[in-house]
């Protein structure tokens, strides 16, 4: 009886022990799945030993990590987002093309010394690693050439379409029989300094601009997005801004903007000038607004968050500050931002402008580059909420209209939003413009969809 005893307290002692070095190994397995990697700056030595080496999952964790320092030490904040590798980004990747129907390829896009790196990341499949050799100094002045061409309303075919081709040649053609091959739909850009601010829309083929056949977004790293599929029909808008500034120019269009954007089936609430408040914001804020539109001021300049700014009626807001906006609770899965303007050539402006989405909360923000005619963004705005309430998929809906314009299919001439409106200050405006067709790619390309493009 004695030895029954002692075998079966046996038993159960191991019994225990092996419960709890399962238990105990069962914890670090999931703490070492959910353990968010400090973010440290990128060292350019071990990133050129891990292209060296075709190790491209070093690389993406090098370069998803260091992305997200030059962020957070611009913004001056943490962002405390899940940690993703090679592996769970391609697993997203997958999930996302399941329940969107849209096949999404992210791409890399690293400036050396001497070459361009560039990476495409296929839902499945080994990702893609290409060479290009062309010079730090090089590739800086052409894309600097490109957007001034480009922002240049007056500008020629014969002006923006080189240096346009130019860096077609360089970003998409080492990898586009790849992104063929793949079926791709959307490209996610996720580049590095000095190509943040390209309006990529406008990259040329010598046939087509890259928008004619992919949905585009730019996000500042895989890792800061917010992956969640989102419909926007049922969403309500609320629809901020001004007409009349102090410190700044009028933009008599944005009356003519706000109400567009309720006229066109979507419910919700205008809030122009003297209302244009962030006490007012914060107060409709209760009110689970889905999209925020804000046709106002912006600027992004060479220096800090500190001193870019957005403009409200009574004062500014500084984008350090945007955080305490808290967008993303409740969610709003669209900012739009629609008289934008960054600095040319500014690394730190770059930040600024890629760092949008993340850093105010927002799922995803479309904004301009340069701060487009008053009359081409109020076309461009009364068409995008059009195809938003009609299309699953934000980056096709913007995608759509870029498209409608650069094609010709929508004019002044020919633009319900403007047959209507008989503003004076507004109908001097139209009058100014060089042409009245918006096939410039100055009246579309400055438009970027940042974040979430789904």
């Amino acid at each position: 009886m004695v030895r029954i005893k002692k075998a079966l307290y046996l038993v159960l002692t191991l019994g225990m022990a092996i419960i709890i070095l399962i238990s105990h190994d069962s914890t670090a397995i999931t703490q070492a799945r959910t353990v968010d990697p400090v973010a440290v700056p990128v060292s350019a030595s071990k990133l050129k030993q891990a292209f060296a080496q075709n190790d491209i999952a070093s690389v993406i964790r090098q370069l998803e990590l260091g992305w997200k320092y030059n962020f957070e030490r611009y913004y001056q904040r943490r962002f405390t987002t899940p940690y993703l590798s090679l592996e769970g980004i391609q697993l997203r990747l997958n999930n996302l093309q399941k329940s969107t129907n849209q096949k999404t390829g992210l791409v890399y896009a690293v400036p050396g010394a001497k070459q361009l790196e560039l990476i495409l990341v296929p839902p499945t499949g080994e990702p893609i690693h290409k060479t290009v050799v062309v010079d730090r100094q090089t590739l800086t002045r052409t894309a600097q050439d490109f957007r001034l061409e480009t922002v240049n309303s007056s500008s020629s075919p014969d002006d923006y379409l080189p240096p346009a081709q130019q860096m077609y040649e360089w970003l998409i053609q080492p990898i586009a029989d790849e992104i063929d091959t793949q079926q791709i739909d959307t490209l996610l850009f996720c580049v590095g300094k000095g190509l943040r601010g390209l309006p990529l829309a406008a990259l040329h083929d010598g046939q087509k601009f890259l928008i004619e056949r992919y949905n585009l977004a730019l996000i500042p790293a895989f890792n800061l997005l917010n992956h969640h599929p989102n419909i926007l029909s049922d969403t309500k808008v609320l629809a901020m801004g001004a007409s009349e500034f102090s410190n700044n120019p009028a933009l008599p269009a944005v009356p003519l903007e706000l109400r567009s954007i309720t006229q066109n089936n979507w419910s919700g609430e205008v809030l122009l000038n003297q209302d244009f408040t962030l006490e007012n914001l914060a107060e409709a804020r209760s009110r689970n607004f889905g999209v925020i539109h804000l046709a106002t001021h912006a600027s992004i300049t060479a220096n800090s968050a500190r001193e870019s700014y957005l403009q409200f009626w009574d004062q500014r807001l500084s984008l350090d500050q945007m955080k305490s906006l808290n967008l993303q609770t409740p969610a709003v899965q669209l900012l739009v931002l629609s008289a934008c303007q960054t600095a040319l050539g500014s690394a730190q402006a770059e930040l600024g402008f890629a760092g949008f989405a993340v850093q105010s909360g927002a799922k995803a923000v479309i904004a301009s580059l340069w701060k487009v005619n008053d009359v081409g963004t109020l076309v461009l705005m009364s068409e995008l909420y059009k195809h938003l309430g009609t299309t699953q998929i934000k980056a096709q809906a913007l995608r759509q209209v870029q498209i409608d314009l650069l094609q010709g299919n929508i004019t002044i001439d020919n633009s319900s939003i403007l047959k209507d409106s008989s503003n004076p200050t507004l109908q001097a405006a139209i009058k100014q413009l060089d042409s009245p067709n918006l096939k410039h790619p100055y009246h579309w390309a400055a438009f970027t969809l940042i974040g979430n493009p789904w």
